[in-house]
C-alpha cells in the first residue's frame, strides 16, 4: 500500500511560526506533526510514502531522510516555489504512486484516529472514500454530505467536513491537467457522477491551520500524555 502525504503548502495563517519551518514540522507536544503521520502509517502496514513539498522543503528532507526511522520507503516530490495545490500536487507524483489506489493525507492535520482502520480497497465502479469528520467551530457550514455511505454535494441541514485523508484511484484526476490545481473540483465531477464513497471518522481530529489551534492541540495532546 502507497501513501501520500501534502507537505507543500506555505501556511500564511500559521505566521510567524512558518516564516521558518515548513507547517507539517511544527510540534505537537513535542512531536513535528509529520512524525505522526509516518508513525502511523508505518503501523497501518504502509510500506512506501510519498512526500511534496515546496515551502522550506529541505527541511523535510532532511527531517524524513529516506524513510528508514519508521521503516517506511520515502520518495519526495519536490514543486516550483508556491506550490501546485492539492490536485496539481498529487497529479505531479503519480509517477511515484502507481497505478494502484492509494491514500491521500494533509501533512497539516492531527488526529488519533488508527490508520489501521483506514479503507485498503475501491469498488470498480468508484474513484475515492473520503473520510469526514463532524464540522468543527472554523468550519460550521462544513464541505459535502454522506448518504448512505457516499459523498454528496452539501446537503440543507447536516453537512461533514472533509478530515483531510483520502483513498483515491489515479483515475480520479482525469484528464491529468498540469499546473497549480485545487482538488475540490475533481471531488465535485466524480459527486455528480456517484462515484464517491464516505464515512464518517470518529475521535480527536485537528485542521491545524492557525497558531491558536496549534496551542489547543498541544494543550489537549499533553492531558493524553
Amino acid at each position: 500500500m502507497k501513501a501520500m502525504i501534502l507537505a507543500a503548502g506555505r501556511g500564511q495563517r500559521m505566521r510567524p511560526l512558518t516564516d521558518n519551518q515548513p507547517k507539517p514540522l511544527l510540534p505537537v507536544a513535542g512531536k513535528p506533526l509529520l512524525a505522526f503521520h509516518l508513525e502511523k502509517l508505518a503501523k497501518a502496514g504502509v510500506t512506501e510514502v510519498v512526500i511534496n513539498h515546496a515551502w522550506k522543503g529541505e527541511q523535510i528532507e532532511h527531517f524524513v531522510g529516506d524513510g528508514s526511522d519508521w521503516q517506511i520507503q520515502v520518495s519526495f516530490s519536490p514543486e516550483p516555489e508556491g506550490g501546485l495545490e492539492t490536485a496539481g500536487g498529487i497529479i505531479q507524483a503519480l509517477q511515484l504512486l502507481g497505478d494502484d489506489p492509494f491514500w491521500v493525507i494533509n501533512g497539516d492535520i492531527w488526529t488519533d484516529w488508527d490508520y489501521s482502520e483506514l479503507p485498503k480497497s475501491l469498488p470498480d465502479d468508484k474513484l475515492a472514500h473520503l473520510l469526514m469528520v463532524d464540522n468543527p467551530p472554523h468550519n460550521p457550514d462544513g464541505d459535502f454530505g454522506v448518504v448512505d455511505g457516499c459523498l454528496v454535494e452539501k446537503p440543507l441541514g447536516e453537512s461533514k467536513t472533509f478530515a483531510g485523508i483520502g483513498l483515491y484511484r489515479k483515475e480520479l484526476l482525469q484528464p491529468y491537467p498540469e499546473g497549480k490545481l485545487p482538488l475540490k473540483p475533481f471531488f465535485e465531477k466524480a459527486i455528480s457522477e456517484q462515484n464517491v464513497l464516505a464515512s464518517v471518522m470518529k475521535g480527536l481530529w485537528t485542521d491545524v491551520g492557525t497558531p491558536e489551534r496549534l496551542e489547543q492541540l498541544n494543550q489537549q495532546v499533553r492531558k493524553y500524555q
